[in-house]
């Protein structure tokens, strides 16, 4: 039996990178888990006492195929290129003529939201950063 995955990415500033993410992949704020209203309710349900975080964010695929996101705020730097990154893959139902167009379109709207291109591998994906330096590709 196949389970489904979330994934968690540490960053500095949760709410504000969940804007890009949202734009990246087509995501939206997961809601509050049942009976919770909202997520700061349900934050404070499981309130730790050693937690220092003041930021989260949740956001999930409004189809239901993608895997879950948790944007997970930590104090400490990013020091090393993340060892698992994201394929975001824009160009599978484009013609083939119009795959490398398609990629370009994708990292243009990425840019304009404050990601960077780090290199091209021409007809094939674009390696990008988001604005806090996680590192992914556009395909």
């Amino acid at each position: 039996m196949a389970h489904t995955i979330g994934l968690a990415l540490d960053c500095h500033h949760p709410t504000e990178l969940a804007e890009f993410w949202k734009l990246a992949l087509g995501y939206e704020d997961e809601p509050p888990p049942p009976p919770f209203k909202t997520r700061a309710e349900w934050v404070a349900h499981y309130d730790d006492p050693d937690d220092d975080q003041d930021d989260g964010a949740w956001l999930h695929d409004p189809t239901g195929a993608g895997p879950r996101l948790f944007l997970q705020q930590v104090r400490e730097p990013k020091t090393e290129k993340i060892r698992l990154h994201f394929d975001i893959r824009v160009s599978l139902e484009a013609p083939p003529e119009d795959r490398w167009a398609t990629v370009w379109r994708k990292v243009s709207q990425l840019r304009a939201a404050g990601g960077r291109v780090v290199g091209e591998y021409p007809e094939h994906h674009v390696v990008m950063a988001d604005p806090e330096g996680n590192e992914f590709c556009v395909c």
